[in-house]
């Protein structure tokens, strides 16, 4: 969902980059969902954009035991999304290596 109530429904790879590149720090989620798996509502991922444009990056497969976060630092404006939508998309995509790609650690409420 946009900021403006816009919903997705199964978003191309572009469209997930654009959704990065558009938050701010007035705008600062994008949350990703994968319909149809139970429990209803415990399988996405979640981006939020920190004070000083680094990302928290959430994932959760089901019940809060595989709830995980990672911490990518803050990148220069002309690539910020760039290591953020890779990731994204892969994990949207089914595509190997997202997991790799960031130190996750489990989710315990607070940012890394």
């Amino acid at each position: 969902m946009e900021w403006d109530g816009t919903t997705w429904d199964d978003p191309s790879a572009d469209q997930l980059h654009d959704l990065l590149a558009d938050m701010n720090l007035r705008f600062r989620f994008v949350v990703v969902e994968r319909p149809g798996k139970e429990p209803a509502g415990h399988h996405y991922m979640q981006v939020h954009l920190n004070d000083d444009f680094s990302y928290q990056v959430e994932y959760r497969e089901g019940g809060p035991e595989h709830h995980f976060q990672a911490h990518v630092p803050a990148q220069p404006e002309m690539l910020r999304p760039q290591p953020v939508a890779g990731i994204l998309q892969a994990w949207a995509f089914e595509r190997p290596g997202w997991r790799e790609a960031l130190d996750w650690t489990p989710w315990n409420g607070s940012p890394n």
